[in-house]
């Protein structure tokens, strides 16, 4: 019996940092029970995943290959992977009316502080996105950690939103 992979899109504006680290952990923590993908609502033009959070990843063992800044718009196309799981990182994309995903996905809001904000060194945004990929993280432990039956379509909406007040 072979256990369907749950396709999961994060979310966030320009999809360079948060969205970014979230896809890459969770396609290595996934444990081939989930396909994660990541975009932004606004992405700008010539956008690239942020190089401290890269750095970050990679100083993680987590891998780099095949992350890239992309629009929410790659997703509601009839080509596109359904999702099953819906999830934004970030308050502004939050409160934007996303496009229609085919398939009615999930959905939930897991906010984080943009760790690329503020005009602190390099040291320090560096420490912020080590913050983010930890508590990105502990989150992602709980969701993969579920039993298939809690991950069905009916329970993973509610599920997720529980997530959300970790």
């Amino acid at each position: 019996m072979t256990t369907k992979v749950l396709n999961v899109l994060f979310l966030c504006t320009h999809n360079s940092a948060r969205s970014i680290l979230a896809e890459a952990i969770l396609n290595h923590m996934g444990r081939g029970r989930f396909k994660a993908y990541s975009a932004g609502s606004s992405p700008r033009d010539n956008q690239q995943p942020n190089p401290l959070g890269l750095q970050v990843l990679q100083q993680s063992g987590i891998s780099t290959e095949g992350l890239h800044s992309k629009s929410w718009d790659e997703f509601g196309k009839p080509d596109a992977p359904h999702m099953d799981l819906v999830i934004t990182v970030c308050d502004n994309a939050a409160g934007e009316v996303c496009p229609y995903w085919p398939g009615q996905p999930a959905t939930a809001h897991w906010g984080y502080p943009d760790p690329s904000a503020g005009d602190g060194s390099d040291d320090q945004k560096l420490e912020a996105f080590r913050k983010t990929l930890h508590a990105l993280k502990r989150r992602l432990d709980i969701l993969i950690s579920l039993p298939t039956e809690k991950l069905e379509k009916t329970l993973i909406q509610s599920t997720a939103r529980e997530l959300s007040k970790e």
